[in-house]
């Protein structure tokens, strides 16, 4: 039997020798360098590249997609993001010094503003014009909401900056940024947000109770393309109730997902997210996911968040760092230890991939066409009808909704589900932000009043 043929064969045992080898990543997806396809995709969005509080009256460096860089605060309060070494000998300016406009290099006392153009060469002769001759890289830079973000990409191809509907609702929503270190690749990280079964046992089956027991039914699925990435659709029964769930990917490394602690024992109409990250790649096998957590009574109402644990490193729920020690993460791992452990940048030619992996099939195809221009990504919501925020879809909803003895429950969980998606994807058209909520909330409740008149008739019967 070939080699090939016996690795394959499902009647062989012990076949590691003929699995050893361990072929290559799939660079166009993964690889995020200047120059690279992915890399110049990401380069057209912006990015957060660090937390506020960590940018402070010294400079920070980072490494954002393979660049080495400084983010800085002049005495102004603007904030830079420059190339980290300085034009002149190449000295770090992570060792520069904030100045009233702009950060000067502490080496010979070059000046350089927050968009690159050289103010000062003090050791050059008064009529120097060395200063004027070039400019020094530099990114710009918007601070939003306690993050840092920063534009890579064409200066002449800048986009809009994006504002999410969530941001918004409800109206005593706070958000509160933090930052995440992952020590592997952007995708591996970014496809677990449209793995919406990993959470059935991760986080619910097979050790600790990460959220609520509700998690550890197996919900019916399916995912959707949006004209700006996807979403997927998990409807649970839970009682006398349906919890139906979406969690959206928005290009280029967006995810906003629902409520962490849903118990789904009383019913709920369109509630938001509890998380709004971005995964953004520090080089081809390092990350940082930077977040924002909204806080609420409405995504938390028993207030079982904290946002006293939302900071650097440092998230408020389970699994989320490599911080715990190695034993507890063995013993009660998170998604930190499955997308770290699937190696630095995650082998897709070594995957078995199954019917629970529609949704990180249909990510990797987005973003691959997005990256050969086969796809041109459009804004379908929000923006499109006149507003100043994007609408998105990641919500909770709870029905109720009983079981009834005639039915296919599982057919009457993916109606309903589908249902209640195109009760939300009707406020698209609406170009008030509180008159669409207003108008899904109303179709949501007429869904559920629709359903309980069914199962009364059929109680009277």
């Amino acid at each position: 039997m070939a080699v090939q043929e016996q690795s394959r064969s499902g009647d062989n045992a012990y076949v590691g020798d003929y699995r050893r080898n361990v072929p290559g990543e799939d660079a166009e997806l993964t690889h995020v360098g200047p120059n690279t396809p992915c890399g110049e995709f990401m380069r057209r969005y912006w990015h957060p590249v660090a937390l506020s509080s960590d940018v402070s009256d010294l400079p920070l460096a980072v490494r954002i997609l393979g660049e080495d860089l400084v983010v800085f605060r002049d005495k102004a309060n603007r904030v830079g993001v420059l190339h980290r070494h300085c034009s002149h000998r190449g000295t770090s300016l992570e060792y520069g010094i904030p100045s009233d406009q702009g950060i000067r290099c502490c080496y010979h006392g070059w000046l350089f503003d927050v968009d690159g153009r050289i103010l000062e060469t003090p050791g050059e002769p008064p009529d120097s014009r060395l200063k004027d001759s070039f400019v020094h890289g530099a990114y710009p830079a918007e601070e939003r909401h306690g993050l840092i973000f920063a534009y890579m990409g064409p200066p002449d191809e800048i986009p809009e900056f994006p504002v999410f509907d969530t941001y918004l609702t409800p109206a005593n929503n706070r958000l509160i940024p933090y930052s995440l270190w992952q020590p592997c690749n952007w995708l591996q990280i970014r496809e677990n947000g449209m793995d919406p079964i990993h959470a059935v046992f991760l986080h619910s089956r097979l050790t600790e109770v990460h959220f609520t027991e509700p998690w550890a039914s197996m919900p019916v699925y399916e995912f959707f393309e949006t004209g700006d990435g996807m979403h997927y659709l998990t409807t649970r029964r839970v009682g006398e109730f349906l919890w139906i769930r979406s969690a959206q990917f928005t290009l280029s490394n967006i995810g906003q997902t629902g409520g962490l602690w849903e118990e789904a024992t009383e019913s709920k109409y369109f509630g938001r997210v509890s998380l709004t990250r971005w995964v953004v790649p520090v080089d081809d096998t390092n990350s940082w996911i930077f977040g924002l957590r909204h806080f609420n009574d409405v995504v938390d109402p028993e207030h079982q968040g904290r946002e006293e644990e939302c900071g650097h490193d440092s998230v408020d729920f389970v699994g989320q760092d490599g911080n715990r020690p190695y034993a507890e993460r063995q013993r009660n791992p998170g998604d930190w230890d499955a997308q770290v452990s699937q190696r630095p940048i995650a082998v897709h030619d070594l995957e078995h991939r199954g019917s629970t992996d529609v949704g990180v099939a249909m990510l990797r195809r987005i973003v691959r066409e997005t990256i050969r221009g086969e796809k041109t990504p459009v804004i379908p919501t929000g923006m499109a009808a006149g507003n100043e925020v994007m609408y998105t879809y990641s919500h909770d909803t709870v029905l109720r909704v009983p079981a009834r003895d005639d039915l296919d429950d599982e057919e009457v969980q993916r109606e309903v589900g589908r249902r209640v998606m195109e009760a939300i994807k009707s406020g698209d058209a609406v170009s008030d932000a509180e008159a669409r909520e207003a108008q899904i909330v109303e179709c949501l409740k007429e869904i559920e009043a629709g359903a309980s008149r069914r199962s009364e008739i059929k109680s009277e019967a």
